[in-house]
């Protein structure tokens, strides 16, 4: 059975998707992961702007981390609609020009490509041939501005397109409401990635239960996890898109066993397996 917490957080989850639904759609992407769903995962057919509008000054960069180049979402070749990708083995010193569109609400709370949350509030990327996680600066070329992004989705698997932004970081950029723009993508490198694509599993440290907005509902679920286990447990605030939310986490762990147990502990008790991060 599932903790009360998890429950009320799957309704509110519900309740934002009803308010969203009011919204004027947003331009249709089609950003996809690298194995097409079905259309019946999402609850609506058109892609559109969330309910609650941010302004450029909300909107953080990613910040470009060491996060180890793994199987997940790095299937390569891969096919959609026909056509066949492949994921670039070679990818530093990446940098090429082409459109940008967005993704927004029809996407929030599903699986990105490499299994993490789609958030239309914080600064990713869906790209159809950058390994994945990986960190790009992108600039909107008419008008001069930049955002660092977190690639983690695949897409957008049209000719035209080189990639799809966040609906956040359209909002930086300044082409939220036209749909798309000129832009420039450069890979960032970072120092001490590892890229092991045959590997399911890399050096993750702590386990992530959730986000958030009420720091109280942080603090209950924290409390049960404490009851149930024996690595430490704690919150961490952050701030993302003007809102502070409450990350509720595990670790750090010790090993991969150790991230595995602890995995499975929390299935066994009705609880979200976690979202391993480094």
């Amino acid at each position: 059975m599932k903790s009360p917490v998890v429950v009320l957080a799957m309704i509110a989850t519900a309740v934002l998707f009803i308010g969203c639904a009011s919204q004027p759609p947003g331009p249709e992407t089609g950003a996809e992961t690298a194995v097409a769903p079905p259309k019946s995962r999402y609850a609506v057919e058109h892609d559109f702007a969330p309910l609650r509008p941010i302004s450029p000054e909300d909107v953080v960069d990613a910040v470009p981390l060491p996060d180890p180049i793994l199987a997940a979402g790095n299937m390569s070749p891969y096919v959609i609609d026909g056509v066949t990708y492949e994921v670039l083995k070679e990818y530093r010193g990446y940098s090429e020009r082409g459109i940008a569109s967005w993704y927004g609400a029809k996407f929030t709370g599903h699986e990105t490509s490499n299994g993490e949350l789609y958030d239309v509030y914080q600064a990713s990327a869906a790209h159809k041939s950058l390994p994945i996680p990986c960190f790009a600066r992108v600039t909107n070329l008419d008008n001069g501005k930049s955002i660092v992004v977190r690639v983690n989705d695949r897409g957008p698997f049209h000719a035209d397109r080189l990639i799809d932004l966040s609906y956040a970081a359209a909002v930086k950029l300044g082409y939220m409401e036209k749909g798309t723009a000129n832009v420039e993508v450069e890979v960032i490198d970072v120092v001490g990635v590892e890229d092991r694509r045959d590997a399911s599993y890399g050096k993750y440290r702590f386990l992530q239960l959730g986000a958030f907005g009420s720091e109280s509902t942080a603090k209950t679920l924290l409390a049960e996890l404490q009851d149930l286990l024996s690595a430490p447990v704690f919150i961490s605030p952050v701030d993302a898109g003007g809102t502070r939310l409450y990350r509720v986490r595990i670790g750090p762990v010790d090993d991969k066993q150790h991230l595995l147990a602890l995995q499975q502990r929390l299935q066994d008790s009705g609880y979200e397996a976690g979202q391993p991060l480094p």
